[in-house]
């Protein structure tokens, strides 16, 4: 068959589109890698042909895929950007025809590819994707050949029409492996977080112990028993708190799809007051403030009520000076009940007021420390009792945490 014939003509056109198909179709990048170079020793009737991809740093070219050279070079033989005549093509952006390598100073033999024993001629094309080049596809044979326009037209078609299959192809794999990496990660924090969140069970349930021991050891009639029990309960009621901080932790790390936490009616003055109760010690440096409706009650369980109520307020003593007032609240607004924290600290951006309940998300500011993962918790407890929480201004400055319950009786 003549070469510019209309059968040759013909014969390419619909190999360029059997190529085209396959690519397109291909379900991994192994499997369009071996679509490219398989196609393209087909199509210029050679004995090896290989795709090297531009690094990201566009400082080098690194082998992509080959079916005649090592394919343990894969992902490893590496051409510098302008050196070679596979760095040379992706530089000048032009097709290059080698009769002999073994005579060219220009080619460059790589290092760990044996190429002696394949390479004796060679044509060199660019692969070019919205005026970037994005890699090179070359053709080799074991005898000396000499590639002729037609050849390098028709390399030069396939290297064209594959270009923007190849990259897009590569953009997947590349966003493929980041997830899978991400999500590797994501497993590990969760082990990491799980086993030291378990590990802390057993401290805590030998300082429980030795809080009993201690409080049993003074005479309840000596001259410190009322001080010592008194001592005793509120320590033990921390060692709770820890329970439950720990609670909150592992329920962050679990699956998003949980069951709903059972609700019973739940007297608000009495949650915030138990919690405000507790949380005395933390409170000391900041002015609390109560501004309740008294016999509002909420459909809620005690103790979560409890943890996201928790979460908040060490919240706002993390970001409000001391000194500085928090504000508890109790309301009934549109048939709901509404708890909730505000402070005079820094306040949140807008921008920031979802982000704050991702996990590990942090508004840094120069004095407030923490994980990331109070609020993130807090909202979890709060979606699993069927309430909303959300961060919006506080009207002192600061910002302020809103819990809205289902409300079950307004006094």
């Amino acid at each position: 068959m003549e070469p510019g014939s209309t059968a040759a003509q013909l014969e390419e056109l619909q190999f360029l589109h059997d190529v085209a198909r396959l690519a397109t179709t291909a379900r991994t990048w192994d499997e369009l890698m071996g679509i490219v170079v398989d196609g393209t020793r087909d199509a210029l009737h050679a004995d090896v042909s290989s795709l090297y991809l531009l690094d990201r740093d566009g400082q080098g070219l690194t082998l992509a895929a080959t079916n005649g050279l090592d394919h343990y070079q894969i992902g490893r033989a590496h051409v510098p950007f302008g050196l070679g005549i596979t760095g040379r093509v992706a530089a000048e952006r032009r097709p290059v025809v080698i009769d002999d390598v073994r005579g060219d100073s220009r080619f460059l033999w790589v290092r760990g590819l044996d190429q002696r024993r394949f390479v004796a001629s060679m044509l060199s094309a660019p692969l070019s994707w919205n005026d970037q080049v994005v890699g090179v596809l070359n053709v080799q044979t074991e005898h000396l050949r000499h590639f002729t326009e037609g050849d390098v037209a028709q390399l030069s078609a396939i290297a064209d029409l594959l270009a923007g299959i190849v990259e897009k192809g590569r953009l997947q794999a590349e966003a493929e492996a980041q997830v899978a990496s991400l999500q590797a990660l994501e497993r590990a924090r969760v082990d990491l977080i799980a086993l030291v969140t378990h590990e802390l069970r057993t401290p805590l349930a030998v300082v429980r112990a030795y809080l009993d021991l201690l409080a049993d050891a003074v005479a309840p009639e000596s001259p410190r028993g009322d001080d010592v029990a008194s001592w005793h309960g509120a320590a033990i009621d921390q060692v709770q708190r820890l329970d439950r901080l720990v609670d909150s932790i592992l329920a962050s790390i679990r699956p998003e799809e949980e069951p709903r936490i059972s609700a019973e009616e739940v007297d608000l003055s009495v949650a915030i007051g138990e919690t405000l109760a507790e949380l005395g010690p933390l409170l000391r440096h900041h002015r609390v403030s109560r501004v309740e409706r008294p016999g509002l009650l909420a459909l809620a369980d005690p103790s979560r009520l409890r943890q996201v109520l928790e979460h908040l307020l060490e919240n706002a003593v993390k970001y409000a000076p001391p000194g500085t007032t928090i504000t508890v609240a109790s309301a009934l607004q549109e048939g709901l009940a509404r708890v909730s924290v505000a402070d005079e600290g820094p306040g949140i951006p807008e921008d920031w007021r979802e982000r704050i309940f991702e996990p590990y998300a942090r508004h840094d500011t120069q004095t407030a420390r923490g994980s990331g993962i109070g609020l993130y918790a807090a909202r979890r407890i709060a979606d699993a009792m069927g309430a909303r929480l959300w961060c919006e201004p506080s009207p002192g400055g600061g910002a302020r945490f809103v819990v809205a319950l289902p409300a079950a009786v307004a006094a």
